[in-house]
């Protein structure tokens, strides 16, 4: 099964316009994935849910997420990780770093649009949270498929094929 290089992370989560859908789990133990906009600092992926939202209710009661970032086109790139999120600034300390939130407004809109958006928005606070990729409790998978050259058996992972099938070995 075909695997970005740590090169190739970067380069994908550096591309603006993936999202990041979050995973987390409500009080009830209801499985719970939310759409984000994300930027890629410092290997760490910084996504920032606003102070009334269900996530950071979530995050507050359980800093355990599920994160899935990929693409619609080929090679369907994707990264998945799992690990525990670090608040870097609660919610009302955004002054601190309301240009890092500008940037990643720019990552998926138009500049002129992303300024009018975070000024506009500037009184409903955001906490800033990380999700490091180096750190030893964060998991971190990734796949594509095959590109020319490449066998196309590699699409999925050994594990995934039954034995005595067309595609064993």
């Amino acid at each position: 099964m075909p695997k970005l290089t740590s090169d190739e992370v970067t380069e994908f989560l550096d591309e603006p316009g993936h999202l990041a859908r979050i995973g987390t789990v409500d009080a009830d133990g209801t499985p719970r994935v939310l759409p984000l906009w994300f930027i890629l600092s410092e290997r760490r992926v910084l996504f920032t849910p606003r102070s009334p939202a269900v996530i950071w209710k979530n995050l507050q009661r359980d800093p355990r997420v599920g994160i899935s970032i990929d693409e619609q086109a080929q090679p369907y790139r994707k990264v998945t990780l799992q690990g525990v999120v670090e608040v870097v600034h609660e919610p009302g300390d955004d002054d601190a770093w309301r240009d890092l939130y500008r940037a990643i407004a720019k990552r998926y809109t138009r500049d002129e649009w992303a300024d009018a958006y975070v000024d506009g928005t500037d009184d409903q606070p955001r906490a800033l949270c990380a999700l490091d990729l180096d750190a030893p409790s964060t998991r971190l998978s990734t796949w594509r498929m095959p590109v020319s050259g490449e066998d196309p058996r590699g699409v999925w992972a050994k594990r995934y094929i039954l034995p005595g099938t067309k595609w064993s070995d």
